[in-house]
């Protein structure tokens, strides 16, 4: 019995600190596009930040994009970005 509660203790606290780092995306149109500060903004007005190792897609200003990203607190850091093929 204790082997079983031990196991799905263990079990449970992966699940739930998996589930802290998952990933959400959204798609939208890029209003702003910053190198320098390693940002990207939609047009909805909600801020990216960029990883450090970012390459340039080619992204544009005007460009419909899907981002990937972690909420860490209020900021949201972008794991991938890929321009949306009509």
């Amino acid at each position: 019995m204790r082997a079983l509660l031990t196991s799905l203790t263990i079990l449970s606290a992966i699940t739930l600190s998996s589930a802290a780092f998952a990933a959400s995306t959204t798609t939208g149109t890029i209003r702003a596009y910053d190198m320098k500060a390693m940002t990207v903004t939609l047009k909805n007005g909600t801020k990216y930040m960029l990883p450090a190792a970012f390459k340039n897609p080619g992204l544009k200003v005007g460009e419909k994009v899907t981002i990937a990203y972690q909420a860490m607190g209020k900021k949201h850091q972008a794991t991938s970005i890929t321009p949306v093929m009509y």
